[in-house]
């Protein structure tokens, strides 16, 4: 989401319930947004004289989950940290309670940093409204170690995990920024955005066994194959076919009928038509079900209707089993 000038809190807030309703609707059920402020941090930089080297001491928190809180201290003492600053850092990220508890533990910082008061009425606002939008709170976490490494990132910051396998990391991040932008541009053009892992996350979900198999994932619901050398009604059919919502990829290669019927199981497609003389003559379709193996001649009205109503069955299916 990008503002024009200025983009209001509440923004910030909504990210998380679009992770919330796409993971939902994936199908997935058991996974956590955690949340933090990167103003929450800057301000308590300030308060340790350390904003000069606030880069890399980012860097180094946001490391905490994957080489633990003893190698993240010696990086830090690496940087230069005195051992009271780099002990107090480390004991502010490892806050621990419920999201409530640990704004209420902000409290005792309140009034020390303006940087870390605007960053603390921030992170109470977004977590204030993600009850609105409709995220349980077993899908919410405030994360005082979510620092997120990329140094464009000016407020709100999100990591998204999976509670059963915490060893993908995240897999859905992102946060505010606000003078991105300004690379490009002298407009002011303040943002907030997530990007999904995809490749990580679905490589990890089908090694489990985890993708739902009777999911339609070809690239088309509907092979059209021509078995005559004049095509004229095999590409009406395939042209009314996708006037009525239906993916269809029209077979245009002139080889044998056993090397059709392998193109079409090497797709996976869950229907082919085949348009012979036969069905020129009638003018009808053989739709073929390939997964059932059934195959009926019909009108192309007969044939259209068919195919949603069967399509209309896999969009119920969610694509990660529960």
């Amino acid at each position: 989401m990008i503002g024009d000038g200025a983009l209001d809190i509440i923004n910030e807030a909504e990210i998380p319930a679009v992770i919330y309703r796409t993971f939902t609707a994936l199908g997935l059920r058991k996974f956590k947004i955690r949340v933090n402020n990167r103003k929450v941090l800057g301000g308590l930089f300030d308060l340790l004289g350390i904003s000069e080297k606030s880069g890399e001491v980012m860097r180094i928190i946001d490391k905490l989950d994957k080489i633990g809180t003893d190698k993240v201290k010696e990086l830090l003492f690496a940087e230069g940290m005195e051992k009271d600053a780099a002990e107090e850092l480390l004991n502010f990220t490892a806050i621990t309670g419920t999201s409530a508890e640990k704004l209420e533990a902000l409290d005792k910082y309140s009034g020390k940093n303006d940087l870390l008061d605007t960053g603390i009425s921030e992170l109470k606002t977004v977590a204030g409204y993600l009850p609105e939008f409709g995220v349980p709170e077993e899908n919410f976490e405030i994360d005082f170690t979510i620092a997120r490494g990329l140094d464009y990132y000016t407020g709100t910051v999100y990591e998204t995990t999976m509670t059963d396998y915490p060893e993908i990391g995240s897999v859905c991040s992102g946060g505010r920024y606000d003078n991105l932008a300004e690379y490009y541009t002298d407009k002011k053009l303040p943002g907030v955005g997530i990007s999904i892992g995809l490749t990580r996350l679905f490589y990890v979900l089908d090694e489990q066994k985890l993708l739902a198999e009777e999911l339609v994932t070809a690239p088309a619901d509907v092979l059209v194959l021509p078995m005559t050398d004049d095509l004229s009604f095999a590409i009406s059919a395939a042209t009314f076919l996708r006037g009525e919502g239906i993916r269809v990829q029209l077979y245009g290669e002139q080889k044998k009928f056993k090397g059709k019927m392998s193109y079409a199981n090497k797709l996976g497609v869950p229907f082919i038509v085949l348009v012979g003389e036969d069905e020129i003559a009638q003018g009808k379709l053989s739709v073929k079900n390939m997964e059932t193996g059934e195959q009926q001649s019909l009108s192309s009205d007969e044939a259209a209707k068919l195919i949603n109503d069967e399509l209309k069955k896999n969009k119920t299916i969610a694509p990660i089993k529960g």
